[in-house]
């Protein structure tokens, strides 16, 4: 029973929407800007919460950068503009997604080179053992061993 509950909350908790902290005072009238804001908040850092976009976090800098982004919009700024505005005042680090620059280059192309020389260097590594293993014969037996391999084998005649 208390695994049905469990797997019925859990089931509930992931079919339930994501919660926003946007405010029914910060929403604007139009629908179009309203959604260019919130797309734009999605991709915005909340600087109190690290790993939380502004969209999604209740803090009061948040709710700061919420307007702030809503405020420019109104001014007429594009999306690029916007951006470009917040992270002239607060830094790339603003951004959840880092901009593909050469300041963050190494950001972007560590993972897939890290994943690459891991693959290579795991490829080296059977192709070795392959080689390895298929140059050495198989040692010979030592006369005792071979006596006992005789034995054995005769026993199993016997059996049969």
């Amino acid at each position: 029973m208390r695994r049905m509950m469990a797997a019925f909350v859990a089931l509930a908790l992931l079919a339930s929407p994501a919660v926003h902290a946007v405010q029914p005072d910060e929403i604007m009238s139009d629908p179009a800007k309203e959604t260019r804001a919130r797309d734009l908040s999605r991709e915005l850092r909340c600087m109190v919460c690290q790993n939380q976009s502004i969209d999604d976090s209740d803090a009061p800098l948040a709710r700061d950068l919420r307007l702030l982004v809503r405020e420019r919009i109104a001014a007429g700024d594009s999306n690029s503009q916007v951006l470009d505005f917040l992270v002239a005042r607060y830094g790339e680090f603003v951004l959840l997604k880092p901009r593909f620059e050469r300041q963050t280059m190494l950001l972007w192309l560590l993972g897939p080179l890290l994943l690459t020389g891991g693959g290579l260097a795991l490829w080296l590594q059977i192709r070795r053992r392959a080689r390895s293993g298929a140059d050495l014969p198989a040692p010979p037996l030592t006369p005792d061993e071979e006596a006992r391999l005789a034995a054995l084998m005769s026993d199993e005649t016997k059996r049969s």
